[in-house]
């Protein structure tokens, strides 16, 4: 890792057209930023937040994200499972995270808010106490996920097979519950 960077601003800064300086980043905040397809790996995020960025197809290879904070971004396509997992710590609000992928990684109590999670990957992930608040996760792929006490009350589209999951504690609305019996190809009316 090189350099240290502790609480600066980037502000409109477009980093698909320039390569972003690996480091550690600390307290930091990127606004207006774009990153696609970016490289991050090996680079070290804490505390910083992300606003109105398109962080599309950035690379994490052994990227560590410690209590980060993103909003009103967009995440098309990220693969989460690149990063390390060690204090690994994302708030996401107002996102647009499809096509991603959380396979295998311990996002427990994370908070997705307001989020578009289409066909994200969350297979063999640790979902535990996660809240998925007014979020859309139609195609989302949930196999062999650790989902106990995680919060889906306000969520749409899901299909959870409860035999391939484990869903204790799991809070579902009763609106949506017909999420949980797609796997059995029955009728609800």
């Amino acid at each position: 890792m090189s350099d240290y960077t502790f609480s600066k601003v980037f502000k409109n800064i477009n980093f698909s057209e320039q390569e972003f300086p690996t480091g550690e980043y600390e307290e930091c905040s990127f606004q207006n930023c774009i990153f696609r397809n970016s490289n991050l790996s090996h680079s070290k995020f804490i505390n910083c937040d992300f606003e109105s960025c398109d962080l599309s197809s950035i690379k994490l290879g052994e990227t560590s994200l410690q209590e980060i904070t993103i909003k009103n971004s967009k995440l098309l396509g990220v693969v989460f499972s690149d990063c390390t997992n060690f204090l690994l710590s994302i708030h996401f609000i107002h996102c647009l995270l499809d096509f991603s992928s959380f396979y295998q990684l311990n996002l427990k109590d994370f908070k997705f808010k307001n989020c578009s999670l289409k066909d994200v990957d969350f297979t063999e992930a640790n979902l535990k106490k996660v809240a998925f608040e007014d979020c859309n996760l139609i195609g989302a792929t949930f196999e062999n996920t650790v989902l106990e006490s995680a919060d889906f009350r306000s969520a749409t589209n899901y299909s959870i097979n409860p035999a391939k999951n484990k869903i204790k504690k799991a809070k579902f609305s009763s609106q949506e519950v017909k999420g949980l019996l797609d796997s059995y190809d029955i009728l609800i009316e």
